[in-house]
């Protein structure tokens, strides 16, 4: 016979307290779900999305050679292009001091006339620096813009860009500067007139460069897609292959920048660069041959600056080049 005596309630599962625990929501269908918070698993695993200038400027930060090279090359444009404002001397004044050593006074010595050398290397340094920057960045736009074009519109437009920088090529810039002193002896040693006229002669590397990466660049996709929604040539080229270049182009403008420096610095020795009552470093150099041996701070503080200004600028430019290596993984802005 079955029993009927009553039962004590089974045990109820204790309730929750208000803030603890997963808490009971209703759904639209008057389902009740628990909402469980999330975890810190999922925070770990989350990965934030970097543009690809995040990327580039990650991977070169990265490169401690090349961070390190730009800081001492920034370094040296700042005090060339405002330490001669700073320093007690000009580089046109002239002291009691006449071929004195390094000293507390002069840092660098004087020279056989009287002049502090270290104001002297200050505007030396200032002049080469001023004419590599222009070289730079005249050079890179006109070899930008004339590799541009030919790379996009190629047939006889590229055939006669090409031969005219295969006839510029040619040209050797000592042998240009030194007609020009000839005719011009009154702007030929004019620091913007020397950068003027290496910069018409230095752009050719970054045309072949720049066309190269357009021939490759204009048959993609995404070319295409421009085109049929109507794009001009000219949006095309400077609004979506250009940037795609940029890499290529900033690192041959570091190289330009080097190349720059040393080409003045070869032609003030030869005294077709920037000449005397103003003065670089290639022309210090050269004032300061003669004296190497009995007077060497003459000599060696400004070719010094110079190899500290080329070997930087070609660190910065490796690093410039491994941060924008197309093999690198690429992220979609």
């Amino acid at each position: 016979m079955a029993d009927t005596r009553p039962r004590p309630p089974a045990s109820q599962p204790p309730a929750e307290v208000a803030g603890e625990g997963p808490e009971l929501h209703s759904t639209e269908h008057g389902v009740q779900v628990h909402e469980v918070p999330a975890t810190t698993t999922e925070r770990e695993f989350t990965v934030q999305r970097r543009s690809q200038t995040q990327m580039v400027i990650r991977r070169f930060m990265a490169h401690k050679l090349a961070v390190g090279s730009l800081i001492v090359f920034l370094l040296v444009v700042v005090i060339s292009l405002i330490g001669g404002r700073l320093w007690k001397y000009d580089y046109a004044d002239i002291t009691d001091q006449y071929s004195s050593p390094p000293s507390l006074a002069h840092p660098m010595g004087t020279d056989d006339i009287g002049h502090d050398e270290l104001a002297q290397v200050l505007r030396g340094a200032q002049k080469s620096v001023q004419v590599a920057l222009l070289v730079a960045i005249l050079a890179t736009t006109i070899g930008a813009v004339i590799g541009a074009i030919a790379g996009y519109y190629r047939g006889w437009v590229d055939s006669v860009l090409m031969r005219f920088t295969d006839l510029i090529l040619t040209i050797p810039s000592i042998a240009i500067l030194a007609v020009l002193a000839a005719t011009l002896a009154d702007k030929a040693g004019n620091w913007f007139f020397v950068g003027l006229v290496l910069a018409l002669l230095q752009w050719t590397y970054i045309a072949r460069v720049v066309r190269g990466t357009f021939l490759s660049l204009r048959e993609k996709e995404f070319v295409e897609a421009a085109r049929a929604l109507g794009a001009s040539d000219t949006r095309i080229m400077f609004r979506h292959l250009l940037p795609n270049a940029t890499g290529s182009i900033i690192v041959n403008a570091t190289v330009t920048v080097a190349v720059a420096i040393l080409v003045e610095t070869a032609l003030s020795y030869l005294g077709l660069g920037i000449k005397s009552p103003d003065t670089s470093l290639g022309l210090l150099i050269s004032t300061g041959q003669q004296a190497a041996t009995t007077r060497p701070w003459l000599f060696y503080f400004p070719g010094l600056i110079i190899v500290i200004v080329a070997l930087t600028i070609n660190f910065v430019g490796d690093g410039l080049r491994d941060a924008f290596d197309p093999t690198q993984t690429r992220v979609r802005a």
